[in-house]
């Protein structure tokens, strides 16, 4: 069974910028080596909730665990986390 990574974040003020960058030239590209699809990301521009929520999914919850216990995804979460804050992971049955 496929299985999502949720994850949710706050972009750190004054680094909008770089953050896209990161994400766009990085993030994205490295979820997909890892064997994550991202499948959807939304941005809230206004209400009490986290900036941004991002999902990928993995082909099953051992390759999820596989994927998030590797070493090459930590480096790229300590990466984000330089870019964001409040960061937010969760992994919960794909529905598909």
């Amino acid at each position: 069974m496929k299985t999502k990574l949720l994850m949710t974040w706050d972009i750190r003020p004054g680094l909008e910028t770089a953050y896209l960058n990161f994400v766009m030239h990085e993030f994205g590209p490295a979820l997909g080596r890892l064997g994550l699809k991202l499948i959807e990301a939304w941005y809230t521009v206004y209400g009490d909730a986290p900036q941004i929520l991002a999902s990928a999914e993995a082909e099953s919850a051992q390759s999820m665990e596989r994927i998030l216990q590797d070493d090459e995804w930590q480096n790229l979460k300590e990466k984000l986390l330089h870019y964001v804050v409040h960061f937010r992971q969760k992994v919960v049955p794909s529905s598909e």
